[in-house]
């Protein structure tokens, strides 16, 4: 199984062990990444509240990249890139905004390319040697933390159920490990706010942490670079703030499926997380 790749920014810097865990499942599950050639920054967060006709071209030169390629399907990790190229990819149907965007970027474009995250990749195209591959079950309580960007805006993403999501609590079932009903399952951790605003990523981020203590998960499990971030660079300061120590590890859902296939720690680029793996 061949599937267009686009890493962003994260996954090639600040995340790079989303991006060594990515990798090392696909080679597990034998699905053969093509990474877009020459992509460049999505634009993240930032660039669609700044200004429209970039937000729109930066993605659509991605797309476009990638239809030049002859991909035909796209996975997107980042929960921020996928969110990005999913809107753009919306907007563009919009012909004016299409001929517009198009002339800016000095490229072709259709629209008709197919944007998935990491978890519809798992879903469409692995479940089953999931399932039988896994060699050491991921035997732990956990709460899986979607966010915002992941989920929202419904219309557009068509994720499983906005309020209540399933997907990835279904895969931790299917390798072994116990999802928690908690409250946090899509509250915002504060995203890009990380630098500028780092109290509030310290409270929002504080209370999922609290909530998850207090279900008694021993993970948190995200399938976004920024959550990921937010929850476990920012330890330090969300520990202070409230006043007690929460050790609680934050992987990637590919970090543990990874672990549950016999993927080795270093493999999957666990020795990067500020917060220590101890599973």
């Amino acid at each position: 199984m061949k599937i267009g790749f686009y890493p962003g920014c994260s996954l090639k810097g600040s995340s790079r062990e989303y991006n060594e865990s990515v990798i090392a499942i696909a080679k597990a599950l034998d699905i053969e990444l093509i990474e877009i050639k020459d992509w460049n920054c999505c634009g993240a967060t930032a660039a669609h509240s700044m200004n429209e006709e970039l937000s729109l071209s930066l993605p659509a030169r991605i797309l476009a990249l990638a239809e030049a390629q002859g991909l035909k399907e796209v996975v997107v990790p980042c929960a921020a890139c996928y969110n990005r190229l999913m809107v753009t990819q919306h907007e563009l149907k919009d012909d004016t905004k299409r001929e517009k965007v198009t002339d800016i970027i000095q490229m072709p474009y259709s629209g008709e390319l197919k944007i998935i995250n990491v978890l519809q990749m798992l879903e469409s195209y692995a479940m089953d040697k999931i399932q039988e591959k896994v060699t050491k079950p991921f035997a732990h309580k956990v709460a899986c933390y979607y966010g915002c960007l992941l989920v929202r805006p419904h219309k557009i993403l068509q994720f499983d159920r906005v309020e209540d999501p399933q997907s990835m609590d279904s895969m931790i079932k299917l390798i072994g490990g116990t999802p928690v009903d908690w409250a946090f399952k899509t509250e915002c951790c504060g995203a890009g706010f990380s630098v500028s605003r780092t109290d509030l990523v310290v409270r929002l981020s504080g209370n999922i942490l609290q909530d998850a203590a207090d279900r008694n998960a021993e993970a948190v499990i995200v399938a976004c670079p920024m959550c990921q971030s937010n929850l476990d660079m920012r330890r330090g300061a969300i520990n202070e703030t409230l006043s007690k120590p929460i050790d609680i590890p934050v992987l990637f859902i590919t970090q543990a499926i990874g672990l549950s296939l016999g993927i080795s720690p270093k493999e999957l680029g666990l020795e990067r997380h500020f917060v220590t793996v101890k599973m």
